[in-house]
């Protein structure tokens, strides 16, 4: 359990460091438009990744251990 949840960590960093890299202007274009958003709209957003992620995390795990 906890060599997957610290492989999905370095995953989170690898995806994170790779927009940093890759593709800088479009991050600060993207960081002030969330600025003008409203938190309800980021909160709505943040939810739906997290639900997203779930749900891929567990098909994935089924079609694994399946």
């Amino acid at each position: 359990m906890m060599n997957s949840l610290l492989l999905a960590l370095g995953l989170v960093f690898v995806i994170e460091g790779l927009l940093y890299a890759l593709v800088p202007g479009q991050l600060k274009g993207m960081m002030k438009t969330m600025g003008t958003m409203s938190d309800e709209a980021l909160r709505t957003g943040g939810i739906c990744a997290i639900g997203f992620g779930v749900f891929l995390v567990w098909i994935l795990r089924i079609s694994i251990v399946g």
